[in-house]
């Protein structure tokens, strides 16, 4: 505020008065008052003694106030360096301009213009941070458990389908009067659909978090020695189906060493549903009659993560609740019983499973998922299996047609891999297009499947045309069973009866599964499943589904993959690498994590 420019050079200031007896310091000075000249009586002592004399004599030769109004317009101070300093009082400068009005006391009135806005203020600012702290945390509250709520019913208490936007477990696409039809099982039965994907908005993609209930997969399937790279480009959707495409690489190398690639996609722990039908609509990919393609949809247990083998082992293809030597390594315990070790097909070797992880027998404290039994012994747990299809080529040549088989696999096996197929358990309603099939399991899985003929016409190279493929069951032992579908129609169905207890080998019933099922889909080809014709495949080969829905009873409705009846969030979160790495093939040796305590062969 007090400038430093030299004296007389700036406008407006006066001209020095100049006087060689002046000693007064400039730190007494005090800015005059606008409209009272200050009187040489009203001055401090120190400003008296310098003008106090002068003034007098002043006054009394010339008998007039010039020479006294001079005196105060030249009142200079005696450092040359504050000679241009304005000591006029500046118009904004109240804490400068004192007023003794003002400056009686304080003031107490917060109702002033001033003391209502600020508080206007705290109070905006109190109703943020309750916001921020209380409100913000129950509407998050409140708002999750509905959308569980949502995910777990798809039904609210009139019996109306959830709607949320086209991201809802039902596709918007999905045609009103299907929303509700008849079972193929039991045809007086209402089924009630919980999810449909109708594949309608082309351009689809299904890298990790592109879609809400799919996740294409981008690793090898090494367990049955595929000749691809599942990478996620290789699916997308056009023309209103998926399409999934098997490709030449053209540079094996940027392809892991892999001279094909091709697509698989989950709802592993998305989307899973126990009981009820699944329904799809596809064209198979190549010809009707070549021999080498591998395409499939299917569902697995949500415990087991598909193409990532650490998950896998000791689960798959288990579907067990007992406590016995079913859920031991091989089958067996102190090498008995016999039937284990001679009615298989390695040696007379029945199984070379590790044995169930997580089976009824775990000791109380091991890691388990649960839940408990009332006797308080844990529910076994698995990753069973339920093939919609995986189509193959059937027949002899020339005579080759399109097919499909269609299994459950299991374990612990029956002797010689012979499920209890009577007529009671066992059902085709037409044998002219539907046999069992003559593969019933080795050392690593037992198989119930039968083969049926596929719509000759739904294929990429034949027509363009879609066929209906799917199964409806419900859990359960003897009351269970497992319808499936080909062509639209009910080609065989398996009763609970058929997993029934086996002596031969000292194991107890399977279930029906009542483990959370996700699906899969997926086109591969390797040298495990079939013979390849590369002579006469044609590639790109395109597997194309139109859509896929599941349906559940209206008074039975079961979707989600952490269930209070059969939980695995908790599970999957706590060992959470091997469900995300599909490079650990193994649960102890390359996992490194230890297999829980079996009461039958440890101490708990």
């Amino acid at each position: 505020m007090y400038g430093q420019a030299r004296p007389g050079s700036g406008p407006g200031y006066p001209t020095p008065y100049q006087s060689s007896s002046r000693t007064t310091s400039s730190s007494n000075l005090l800015p005059p008052q606008a409209s009272v000249p200050q009187s040489a009586a009203s001055r401090p002592s120190s400003m008296q003694s310098h003008f106090g004399a002068s003034s007098q004599r002043s006054s009394l030769l010339s008998g007039s106030s010039d020479t006294h109004s001079m005196a105060e317009k030249f009142d200079l101070a005696s450092d040359p360096t504050m000679w241009a300093t304005d000591l006029r009082p500046e118009p904004d400068d109240a804490l400068h301009n004192p007023d003794p009005r003002l400056d009686r006391g304080p003031s107490r009135n917060i109702f002033t213009g001033r003391g209502m806005q600020n508080l206007g203020c705290l109070l905006i600012m109190a109703a943020c941070i309750v916001a921020l702290f209380l409100g913000y945390p129950l509407v998050s509250h409140f708002d999750k458990t509905r959308q569980n709520l949502a995910v777990a019913t798809t039904v609210n208490a009139t019996g109306q389908v959830a709607s949320m936007g086209n991201f809802g477990l039902i596709d918007l696409d999905t045609p009103q009067d299907l929303h509700m039809i008849y079972g193929y099982h039991d045809p007086s039965q209402e089924l009630q659909l919980v999810f449909s994907d109708e594949f309608n908005q082309d351009g689809r993609s299904f890298y990790p978090g592109d879609d809400p209930y799919w996740e294409a997969g981008d690793l090898h399937y090494w367990s049955t020695g595929d000749l691809e790279w599942y990478d996620p480009k290789a699916l997308t959707t056009k023309n209103g189906s998926l399409h999934i495409t098997l490709s030449e690489a053209p540079d094996p190398t940027i392809n892991h060493d892999l001279n094909y690639t091709s697509g698989m996609m989950t709802t592993w722990n998305k989307f899973c549903f126990t009981g009820g039908l699944i329904v799809t609509s596809v064209q198979l990919p190549g010809f009707n009659n070549v021999f080498g393609l591998w395409p499939a949809v299917w569902t697995m247990g949500n415990l087991g993560r598909a193409g990532y083998g650490a998950t896998l082992d000791g689960m798959w293809p288990y579907s067990y609740d007992a406590c016995d030597v079913g859920t031991l390594p091989n089958q067996t315990l102190n090498n008995a019983p016999l039937s284990a070790t001679n009615t298989g097909t390695n040696d007379g070797e029945l199984s070379f499973l590790p044995g169930q992880r997580l089976s009824r027998c775990t000791c109380s404290g091991e890691s388990h998922p649960g839940p408990l039994h009332e006797d308080g012994t844990y529910v076994g747990r698995s990753a069973p299996e339920i093939d919609m299809f995986e189509a193959q080529i059937a027949g002899t040549s020339p005579n080759n047609f399109g097919a499909v088989s269609q299994s459950a696999q299991w374990a612990p096996f029956n002797a010689y891999y012979e499920w209890f197929n009577t007529s009671a358990n066992l059902i085709i309603p037409d044998p002219t297009i539907s046999q069992l099939n003559s593969y019933a399991g080795g050392i690593l899985q037992q198989a119930s499947s039968v083969v049926s003929e596929s719509n000759q016409n739904c294929y990429q190279q034949v027509d363009d045309c879609f066929a209906v493929y799917g199964f409806q069951y419900s859990p359960g032992y003897d009351e269970g069973y497992i319808t499936w579908i080909a062509d639209n129609k009910i080609s065989w169905t398996a009763n609970g009866g058929g997993f029934a207890a086996d002596t031969r080998v000292e194991i107890g019933p399977r279930p029906i599964t009542e483990e959370p099922m996700y699906i899969i889909v997926n086109l591969g080809f390797s040298h495990s499943f079939s013979f390849i014709d590369f002579q006469n495949l044609v590639f790109p080969a395109v597997m194309k589904i139109d859509y896929i829905r599941v349906y559940q009873p209206p008074d039975q409705i079961n979707v989600g993959c952490d269930t209070a009846a059969r939980p695995t969030q908790d599970y999957i979160n706590t060992y959470l690498e091997a469900y995300t790495n599909p490079n650990l093939t193994t649960w102890k040796d390359d996992f490194k994590q230890p297999v829980p305590k079996n009461n039958l062969t440890s101490t708990c």
